[in-house]
């Protein structure tokens, strides 16, 4: 597959909306309540968000120029950038995430054709094709929209959406033997994904709808039932 993703730029499109969406629904106060993830506001949230969608900016004047251009120029500088952005009051907040979700819509706009297949390197230093950074950014602003935790639910997440973030997630623990082989299986029967070395014996299936699977397996709240045949659902390491 080449050339320009542009089922993927749609996805992001519609996450980036309904993230922009849920930011804005919530009050001034609001901004300042803990989110989902631990030691973080609703507001460390956002501006994590604001700063992710230009550190993404930089994989494509890597791709562009041909200049090496890291995501950020090191973990100091992102939680430092975080923290500090988080303090500010709610409306410079808002603007400084339309700002930069602009400035990365408008970069992935008028990039060339093929700079897509240009090799970048991620901030875990992965090396991916720069066709890979929409869905770098679709999983952000979707799962980062329920982590905001004010209203939005993976039952939110267009189940196309939810089918990739389980098919990455499955990727990324493929090969792990520090959990127990999981069996996830979409109620309907269509998918499953297989979470850590297959040993048949002691694999165990868990069972849902997509919305739930996708939130079971990124560890965020789960909006319906899982099963696992009369058993307790274990947990997951992290996902990212």
């Amino acid at each position: 597959m080449s050339g320009r993703p542009d089922a993927m730029l749609e996805w992001l499109a519609k996450g980036t909306a309904a993230f922009e969406a849920a930011v804005h629904l919530a009050t001034d106060t609001s901004l300042l309540r803990p989110s989902y993830l631990p030691g973080w506001s609703r507001a460390h949230v956002v501006t994590h968000l604001a700063r992710n969608a230009d550190a993404l900016r930089n994989l494509l004047n890597w791709a562009r120029t041909g200049v090496e251009t890291p995501m950020y120029a090191g973990p100091d500088q992102r939680a430092r950038e975080i923290e500090e952005g988080a303090r500010r009051p709610a409306a410079a907040l808002r603007a400084d995430l339309l700002q930069a979700d602009g400035r990365l819509a408008g970069e992935l706009d008028a990039l060339p054709d093929p700079c897509w297949e240009a090799t970048v390197r991620t901030a875990r230093g992965r090396e991916v094709a720069v066709r890979e950074v929409p869905w770098m950014r679709v999983r952000e602003v979707w799962v980062h929209a329920v982590d905001l935790d004010n209203g939005t639910s993976f039952d939110d997440v267009p189940l196309e959406v939810c089918a990739a973030l389980v098919d990455d997630v499955a990727a990324g623990l493929r090969a792990r033997t520090d959990l127990p082989p999981v069996e996830l299986r979409a109620e309907d029967g269509g998918r499953t994904w297989l979470l850590g070395v297959p040993r048949p014996a002691e694999t165990l299936t868990v069972t849902g709808d997509l919305p739930s699977l996708a939130a079971y397996a990124t560890g965020r709240p789960v909006p319906g039932p899982l099963y696992a045949g009369g058993g307790s659902v274990p947990a997951l390491p992290a996902w990212l």
